[in-house]
């Protein structure tokens, strides 16, 4: 597929994924699921991929849906907004939790709406010091979907929840921080540094041994503490019989750096 609103390469281990609407913040249209949908495909398919990294051109990360794509005129028959859900944003948030690697989110700028949901549904966010968040369905009489009714409760509890979703106001990246919404928010000029190290950190770690960490971390919101203690052993088990696990005690006791080749 030639790629029109976005820019995607695989590289040393690497799948990097740009939104690239920047005119439109970045605001998703049905092309740009397409071609998002396409990308995911090929980054799982592809075996050498050990970390997936997603982030945004220009000022913006991403403004949510571009209404324009989807516009209906006051009186007009309405459109199924539940139909979109189901076809494009569902599915975008359920493949990018079942990476089988780590998935890192770089939010260069403002993230709202589903930009903004689309980031917490990635395992680690980063995002440059003039960033925000904003929840702003509420300003449209909607709810915010993308999993944000699932993953802003979690985060950061129902009161901070509630506020954001029903007030629609900014979040600094400083105070999504200090949250807990997001990993780490970083100066500006050195996002685009600080994502490629941490890119290739994950590029050489026991990718294996990640990809279950995030199914187990998962799954714990669901599950009984019995269910959560059976579900470790089984991955333990599975685990304990990979390359990875025999590299890194080898490199251990021979005090040497790691070798891991994700298996």
């Amino acid at each position: 597929m030639n790629y029109e609103t976005i820019l995607f390469e695989i590289k040393d281990g690497i799948a990097a994924l740009t939104l690239n609407r920047p005119e439109k913040l970045n605001s998703f249209t049905q092309k740009m699921h397409e071609e998002v949908r396409d990308a995911l495909r090929r980054t799982n398919a592809d075996k050498t991929v050990r970390v997936f990294v997603l982030t945004g051109a220009g000022r913006g990360f991403c403004a949510g849906q571009d209404l324009s794509d989807r516009a209906v005129e006051p009186g007009a028959k309405a459109v199924d907004l539940g139909d979109s859900v189901e076809q494009n944003y569902a599915p975008l948030v359920l493949a990018l939790r079942a990476l089988p690697m780590p998935v890192i989110c770089a939010v260069n700028g403002v993230a709202a709406g589903a930009g903004a949901n689309l980031a917490l549904a990635c395992d680690i966010v980063l995002a440059a010091k003039s960033a925000s968040f904003v929840e702003v369905f509420c300003k449209l009489g909607l709810i915010p979907d993308t999993g944000g009714t699932y993953f802003l409760p979690r985060l950061i509890g129902n009161a901070r929840a509630m506020g954001m979703a029903m007030l629609g106001e900014k979040i600094s990246a400083e105070q999504a921080e200090s949250w807990g919404l997001i990993w780490k928010s970083i100066a500006d000029n050195d996002l685009a540094l600080e994502t490629q190290r941490m890119a290739q950190h994950f590029a050489q770690a026991p990718t294996k041994g990640l990809a279950f960490t995030k199914q187990v971390l998962h799954a714990s919101t669901s599950n009984t503490l019995q269910q959560q203690l059976t579900l470790e052993c089984g991955m333990m088990s599975e685990l304990g019989r990979s390359d990875d696990y025999r590299e890194g005690v080898a490199a251990f006791l021979a005090k040497r750096a790691p070798q891991f080749t994700g298996k």
